[in-house]
């Protein structure tokens, strides 16, 4: 293994570019909803009205981000998605007016929704421009791609939210917000710039026709996948705050940790087992890790389990990235990479309901009973993917 796998992808001709500002526009996401709980809060005194505003926000990015990927597919990234960053900038600057005047707190919640409605998908836009750029015949280095993307992501939401909250906890509760709002407007308008591996748009007729491609068997099972996923994410944090608050964050910081060195490890070699066998690994490797968490009756003893189950998490992401390439068509590619942002989080938040009402019944083991049964249905679906991802794609 060498990390000359990483340096020889990003000297692919245009990579290095669209790569790193896709990159820096991801850390302004990882800091808006947190930093919108920080605006709000500080303005009202009520974590009731920031968790209605938060939540706008994040129903509206998870409805309407597969509809701007769409237009993403049609029209191309370039074209569509200045025009996004600006309806994106004028939605925060309204958000911040209403959270300044002191609107009423419904009136606040329609600005958490224009700001989550616009807010770019730089991810799945980043993951396409790989599919684009890598088609001929370097189609091999597409999981060392997305394992680049992954650690992306996991560094974004390290460094985003702890600067959201540096900023909060000084006195400047609007400073995270803003920042946050400049780096996705810059970093995603020096994206547009690099049109040279951009991928071409798809005609309205063959985008709808290859649209067919979303309905597979395939594709429904990997979404299946990351709905399962979605709910280990929304569960975990939940049950280890319950289990040792003083003790949550380093916990968390040590799952993060694994799974940036499990990410980065993956993706520096090419692995000889079908991608759907890695997966059903992957996915079974996360349900036995879910076992030290269930025993755990020490801090010590929670982070060995953690760090197992983080070591999981960037695989079945990363596979899931390769195996939604390799079934749908490119011409529907960036709008399946968001829909399957937006099942994920559509578990995340059922289980955050679900794993609550297990802690609050039977305590912080019965939260790590309910991430243990998420990870279990994950692993059920990923060894039936070993029949339903052997169907050739349509």
């Amino acid at each position: 293994m060498s990390s000359a796998t990483y340096r020889t992808l990003l000297r692919t001709p245009g990579a290095a570019a669209f790569f790193l500002t896709a990159a820096f526009g991801r850390v302004g996401i990882a800091m808006t909803s947190l930093g919108i709980v920080w605006l709000v809060h500080a303005r009202t005194g009520s974590y009731v009205t920031a968790g209605l505003v938060t939540g706008g926000f994040a129903v509206a990015e998870a409805s309407a981000g597969p509809q701007l990927a769409r237009l993403a597919d049609r029209f191309g990234q370039t074209r569509v998605l200045p025009a996004g960053l600006l309806a994106h900038a004028a939605a925060v600057a309204t958000l911040l007016a209403l959270v300044t005047s002191d609107a009423p707190a419904w009136l606040m919640a329609f600005g958490g929704v224009l700001a989550g409605a616009t807010i770019p998908q730089l991810g799945a836009l980043s993951a396409s421009r790989w599919a684009f750029l890598l088609r001929a015949g370097q189609s091999a280095s597409l999981p060392s791609a997305f394992a680049l993307e992954s650690l992306a992501n996991e560094l974004a939401y390290l460094a985003g939210p702890a600067l959201v909250s540096f900023l909060g906890s000084s006195g400047y509760p609007s400073a995270g917000t803003l920042l946050a709002a400049t780096l996705v407007v810059f970093g995603g308008l020096c994206f547009a710039a690099q049109r040279r591996t951009a991928p071409p748009p798809s005609l309205a007729s063959e985008g709808h026709r290859r649209g067919r491609s979303l309905l597979h068997p395939r594709f429904a099972l990997l979404a299946g996948v990351n709905l399962a996923l979605g709910a280990f994410f929304g569960s975990m944090p939940i049950s280890i705050t319950a289990f040792t608050s003083a003790h949550s964050t380093a916990l968390l910081l040590i799952s993060s940790s694994a799974s940036l060195l499990s990410g980065w490890l993956y993706g520096l070699r090419r692995w000889r087992p079908a991608h759907r066998v890695q997966l059903a690994a992957a996915a079974a490797f996360l349900a036995i890790g879910c076992l030290p968490s269930l025993l755990a009756r020490s801090p010590l003893e929670l982070g060995f389990g953690v760090a197992l189950t983080g070591l999981a998490i960037p695989l079945i992401i990363v596979l899931c990235s390769v195996l939604t390439e390799a079934t749908v068509h490119r011409a529907v590619l960036t709008q399946a990479f968001v829909w399957l942002s937006s099942f994920s989080a559509a578990g995340s938040a059922g289980a955050a309901a679900i794993t609550g009402w297990a802690v609050d019944t039977f305590g912080a083991h019965g939260g790590f009973t309910a991430a243990g049964l998420f990870a279990v249905m994950l692993a059920a679906m990923a060894l039936a993917g070993l029949r339903v991802l052997r169907q050739p794609a349509p």
